[in-house]
This record gives C-alpha cells, sequence and structure tokens, in this order.
C-alpha cells in the first residue's frame, strides 16, 4: 500500500478531480444564455469538493473541523 503524503494522493481526491475536468468540459457544451450562472454555479460546486479535501487534510488533526470538512464535500 502506497504511504499517503498529501492529500493530492487519496483517490477520493484523484476521483473527485478528474470529475470536474469533466464537468468542465460538458458545461463547454451548454448554451451560451446558461454560461454564466448555472455553468459558473456547477463548475465553482465541483472545484469545491477538492479544495475541502485539501481543507480536510489540512485539519485531519482536529476530529470535528476534518469531518465538518467532509461534509462539506458532501453537500
Amino acid at each position: 500500500m502506497a504511504q499517503i503524503n498529501s492529500f493530492r494522493d487519496l483517490i477520493v481526491c484523484q476521483k473527485a478531480y478528474a470529475v470536474s475536468m469533466e464537468i468542465f468540459l460538458l458545461t463547454k457544451r451548454f448554451p451560451k444564455e446558461e454560461r454564466y450562472s448555472l455553468v459558473d454555479q456547477i463548475r465553482r460546486s465541483s472545484r469545491s469538493i477538492c479544495a475541502n479535501l485539501a481543507e480536510a487534510w489540512a485539519k485531519r488533526r482536529y476530529e470535528k473541523v476534518f469531518i465538518n470538512k467532509l461534509t462539506d464535500c458532501l453537500g
């Protein structure tokens, strides 16, 4: 089993990043009138998963904060 040195080593983070990139490519096909509201919200939401995982990793020593950040990822 590989040692985990960073949140980037987590499989969940790698999958979240891959899905985020896929969402970015899919939203490029949305109609122009949706580009500024719906597309922006979808893209920000998908990127926030990796950001919240990074924060959870940084705060992993504090159980309640760690759990809170993971709960944010689920949201």
